[in-house]
């Protein structure tokens, strides 16, 4: 309970934001001591919306440079703006790259990170001999033709619940590399981009990324499909292939429910 003017008492809920983004500007969702970042910006207008010092804990640390149709984020507050107002009220404080798609009440302990959910993202590739100037910023341009035929049935093969550390940078700081992959795709549409589509219940630094790019090799003719499992069975991250760039990243969305399997 929190005292205010006049003697009445205002109760502390948690509100849950769906929050979208460019990040092309940013240095990822996380705070970080060296640019500004999706994080820094919510903090700030949340505060200065409210007048409360307000933080944020997300759903996912998205990279430098990875874009979100989805990410959650949560935080507390005795506002009287009804919760289902607060995204609106937020937006015409927020950056034209940053926009908050709802809000609304959830439990206080509802933490987004350590409740089951599924993920999606989507890697995006122009995949022509001529880039298109308007796709630069949320696709990467590869004008090697791509076997998507080939790079479907090697998407496949990740299905399921492995070891992923061939797939997640050295830098990632975790024991447990095994994750559940629900879903994953590879399919070229009429204009010529190629979309990779995965869904998991968690995912490793820098997972989607070199899944993408190992996709792309098999989709040149460098490895094959065959070559998935034993990439896995390796578990050393020179086993798989380069790390896409983020700019062709998008988290699509978080799905929360309960736990069936991890």
């Amino acid at each position: 309970m929190v005292k205010e003017e006049g003697g009445y008492a205002s109760v502390r809920k948690r509100i849950k934001l769906v929050v979208a983004y460019d990040g092309t500007a940013y240095c990822g969702w996380q705070l970080q001591p060296s640019g500004i970042t999706i994080e820094e910006v919510l903090n700030r207008e949340l505060s200065h919306l409210l007048g409360e010092d307000i933080r944020v804990i997300g759903a996912s640390r998205t990279d430098s440079g990875v874009h979100s149709l989805g990410n959650v984020a949560v935080f507390d507050t005795s506002t009287r703006i009804p919760p289902e107002k607060l995204c609106y009220a937020l937006n015409q404080r927020l950056p034209e790259d940053i926009v908050a798609q709802s809000s609304c009440e959830v439990a206080g302990d509802f933490h987004p990170r350590r409740c089951y959910s599924e993920k999606t993202y989507e890697y995006r590739i122009l995949n022509r001999k001529i880039p298109i100037p308007t796709l630069r910023k949320y696709t990467y341009f590869y004008y090697r033709d791509l076997d998507v035929a080939k790079m479907q049935e090697a998407a496949s093969c990740l299905v399921g619940k492995h070891d992923f550390k061939s797939f997640c940078s050295v830098r990632t700081a975790v024991e447990d590399t095994v994750r559940t992959i629900r879903f994953c795709s590879a399919e070229r549409t009429p204009e010529d981009v190629v979309i990779i589509r995965v869904t998991g219940t968690g995912f490793l630094y820098n997972m989607v990324r070199i899944i993408a790019g190992t996709l792309i090799q098999v989709g040149i003719g460098e490895r094959s499909p065959e070559d998935i499992p034993r990439i896995l069975a390796r578990r050393e991250r020179g086993a798989a292939g380069p790390t896409a760039p983020a700019h062709g990243l998008t988290m699509l969305g978080i799905a929360y429910g309960d736990e069936t399997d991890r």
